[in-house]
């Protein structure tokens, strides 16, 4: 069946497809001794939309403000108390059923179904499936670990999915991404388009997040595997690749369900704002005179000057009780509409120049690295509405910019400038990649245990835990890892 001209991706039912899978949403209908590696059965004419706003969903929400909490952007308010388990790294299994659910139930078999699709005319459509499988997939393993992969989306002949090592995880990324990119390359095919929330069926453009992903992904093992990191990126490069240079991200409006997810959930929750400006990110946006600090944080009112509080501080007596908070741009401020337009971005064209610059930086691609860093600081400062010159100001004088980069010599240095600005780029947009990154690389390395850590001194969280659906439908469930575990890539 051609999927192709029969579902409107800006139909305002659209998210309800996928329902409120948020931190807080409702849980009785999740029935935890259902197995969601199982597949069920959807019209094709509804996957692809429906696979997309699922990954909206998730990075956009759950992963949204576990990664902005444990990134340090963001942090628990002292005048509420939604997140406060998060902030202290006391969180239960039963706190990423629904993230779980949303990964494998939404996002991964549908992305399967479509991919298994029998008819003409969809390579295109398929090519796009296998990419959001291998974006999915990493999503997955960067957050849990060993996941199920190669016995999972199979119904019933594998009802009990075992899990697979990242290592596995990661060889199969790459396999989905080279499948997909040649799907993409029949000249024959029909098109979504405006199906597709993403790139509305631009073929060119899924190419270069093809590209863009797989980069990602080989940096992602740079540390635990560079063997094969530095062969792949060479191999990549040898292909004269485009990377994206518009942002890969789903859009959203004012209208109820196709509204920023997190956005969504906040208003679920009474317009409370529990997010706060964390001290971390803002006194190193200060340090750096970084203008766009006032574009990723609202004033609240009785404030005339930005203001955060220490990671972890909510509870503490004499803590600030006024701190201004993410903003709408990002979709953080619970009390302004705009918030519920802010997209959720699953690789921004900042990130994508990052990333060049540390295949740069390693030796295993060629360019400047100076040049790919400044491209990566003036896409971020024009994605927030300051202006290339700002970008460039700021790049001459900020001591983490160019001062930092001309004192770089060597890769490992120049790395560290590379991932701290990046860290500055992704501020409240794409918090969960920004925590990521650090579980990586260690930088930015300013980072704090949060003061409210019930898990032990000089300890940060390392990993999401797996869910209680798991261990309670999954006979292969392989038992509890701590939050604190390293990730098989994380050799810092």
């Amino acid at each position: 069946m051609r999927t192709s001209n029969i579902f409107n991706s800006k139909n305002l039912l659209l998210l309800l497809l996928v329902g409120t899978i948020g931190l807080t949403g409702c849980k009785k209908s999740l029935d935890i001794n259902e197995n969601p590696n199982n597949p069920d059965s959807a019209s094709p004419s509804l996957l692809l939309p429906t696979v997309q706003a699922a990954v909206g969903q998730l990075v956009g929400n759950s992963f949204q403000v576990y990664g902005n909490l444990w990134g340090q952007y963001w942090t628990q308010s002292p005048n509420s108390s939604q997140y406060r388990a998060i902030d202290q790294y006391n969180i239960t299994n039963s706190s990423f059923d629904r993230p779980w659910l949303t990964l494998y139930r939404s996002a991964l078999i549908n992305a399967e179904l479509i991919i298994n699709t029998q008819g003409a005319g969809l390579e295109h459509t398929k090519g796009m499936a296998y990419l959001l499988k291998a974006y999915s997939f990493q999503l997955a393993t960067d957050a849990f670990g060993d996941i199920p992969l190669t016995e999972a989306l199979k119904g019933s002949e594998f009802g009990q999915p075992k899990y697979d090592a990242q290592a596995l995880v990661y060889d199969s990324l790459f396999s989905y991404i080279d499948k997909g990119t040649a799907l993409l390359n029949t000249s024959i095919s029909s098109s979504p388009g405006e199906q597709d929330m993403i790139f509305s069926g631009d073929v060119n453009r899924w190419k270069a997040f093809a590209n863009t992903l797989k980069l990602r992904a080989y940096l992602r093992i740079a540390q635990v595997d560079p063997s094969k990191a530095k062969a792949g990126i060479v191999a990549l490069y040898a292909t004269n690749p485009t990377f994206i240079t518009s942002d890969a991200a789903i859009k959203y409006s004012t209208t109820g369900g196709n509204q920023n997810p997190l956005y969504n959930e906040m208003v679920a929750l009474s317009s409370t704002q529990n997010l706060v400006a964390s001290s971390t990110a803002v006194s190193a946006f200060n340090r750096n005179n970084d203008k766009r600090v006032s574009k990723f944080y609202d004033l609240v009112e009785g404030q005339t000057v930005l203001n955060s509080i220490g990671q972890g501080t909510y509870g503490q007596s004499g803590v600030e009780k006024i701190v201004s908070i993410p903003s709408s741009l990002v979709g953080g401020n619970a009390s302004v509409g705009a918030s519920a337009t802010a997209p959720v971005k699953l690789i921004s064209v900042a990130e994508s120049f990052f990333l060049q610059a540390e295949a740069v930086a390693r030796g295993w691609a060629a360019g400047d690295v100076n040049t790919l860093v400044q491209q990566g600081i003036t896409a971020s400062f024009v994605a927030t509405g300051l202006t290339a010159a700002d970008a460039s100001a700021y790049y001459a004088a900020a001591p983490d910019a160019k001062e930092a980069l001309d004192l770089a010599l060597t890769a490992e240095a120049k790395i560290k400038v590379i991932i701290t600005q990046k860290y500055y780029a992704m501020c409240g947009f794409q918090g969960f990649e920004a925590w990521t990154e650090y579980r990586r690389t260690g930088y930015p390395d300013f980072l704090v245990t949060s003061a409210a850590s019930v898990i032990g001194a000089g300890r940060l969280p390392e990993r999401m835990v797996y869910p209680n659906s798991e261990a309670t439908s999954n006979l292969s469930f392989p038992g509890n890892v701590a939050v604190y575990t390293p990730m098989w890539w994380a050799k810092k």
